[in-house]
């Protein structure tokens, strides 16, 4: 049985996922976007260890400092329960997933989203690294449940029917 609760606060003007992420009763949370105190507020009576970004842009970082300060912890320097860090640069040349593998999760930031791809023409944003990126989650389990930086989950499987008409791009 696999002991993880993953719950999503929608926050700021553009509706971005933070995810509050609770395995083996340690609890991280990803991407915290804006609104510090609605999140802090639902993780009052959890154990925060750590807090992770998928990438730097404002809309992901905005309550990250209040965060920080609020849980006395350091974005990127929490204990590791048991996700893999995954480089995917395309939306900006910093974006990352956390992959839990046993669990069959993918935090994807805004490098996917349900039906769509994150913009390439945004500061550091490259459509050959995206088609690139592409390619290589598509080497991942189509059972992959995606968790995007805004919308609503969905699956790598689904996800790939759509792929083909991002690589118009590949040269």
């Amino acid at each position: 049985m696999i002991n993880m609760e993953i719950k999503r606060v929608i926050v700021g003007p553009l509706e971005e996922n933070c995810y509050i992420v609770t395995k083996n009763n340690q609890t991280i949370i990803i991407d915290p976007g804006d609104e510090a105190e609605k999140i802090i507020n639902v993780c009052n009576d959890l154990n925060v260890v750590g807090v992770l970004i998928t990438h730097h842009h404002f809309d992901h970082t905005g309550a990250l400092k209040e965060i920080e300060e609020h849980f006395n912890i350091k974005e990127g320097n929490c204990p590791n329960i048991g996700f893999e860090t995954i480089k995917n640069p395309g939306h900006s040349k910093d974006s990352v997933s956390y992959y839990f593998k046993e669990e069959k999760v993918l935090f994807c930031g805004d490098f996917i989203f349900k039906d769509s791809i994150g913009r390439t023409d945004l500061e550091s944003g490259s459509d050959i690294a995206m088609i690139e990126s592409l390619k290589m989650i598509s080497k991942y389990p189509d059972d992959l449940v995606l968790y995007p930086g805004h919308g609503d989950k969905t699956t790598l499987g689904y996800e790939k029917n759509n792929f083909k008409y991002y690589y118009k791009f590949d040269r």
